[in-house]
């Protein structure tokens, strides 16, 4: 199966001054602002990093559930918070915490599933950065 996703950026002025907007095509994202504030200062706004954190967190969720039903379980939460690092210019780790309750699952099928999507999911492949994973199981 092939499937292609479209997203765009609009950008106007300098680096620093300048200001941004991002869109999908599902348009959950709709001329979202963005610019350097919101990247490397606070402001209102999304940037690149929290982006590519949520589309992380979401990818290896999505990869452990089925992880998990193909072992014949059905988890009841998938919670993950995703962690992504820029410095000095490049993406170097994205840290996933994940918090699970999977009933009659054990520690050691959990762990393995869980290492399988850490390397499987389409977005940690597409990482040249550390990724790491802190999971528990209820």
């Amino acid at each position: 199966m092939k499937i292609a996703r479209k997203a765009s950026a609009h950008w106007a002025g300098s680096g620093k001054d300048g200001k941004g907007s991002l869109t999908t095509d599902s348009t959950v994202l709709n001329k979202t602002q963005y610019s350097f504030n919101t990247r490397f200062e606070d402001g209102v706004g999304t940037n690149p990093e929290e982006l590519v954190a949520a589309a992380h967190a979401g990818c290896f969720a999505m990869q452990l559930a089925f992880n998990i039903q193909q072992a014949g379980f059905t988890a009841d939460t998938l919670d993950v918070q995703c962690t992504v690092t820029l410095q000095d210019g490049a993406i170097t780790s994205s840290k996933l915490k994940l918090d699970a309750a999977v009933p009659g699952l054990d520690k050691a099928k959990f762990d393995e599933l869980v290492d399988h999507a850490e390397h499987n999911c389409p977005i940690s492949k597409l990482f040249n950065a550390e990724i790491s994973v802190e999971s528990t199981l209820a």
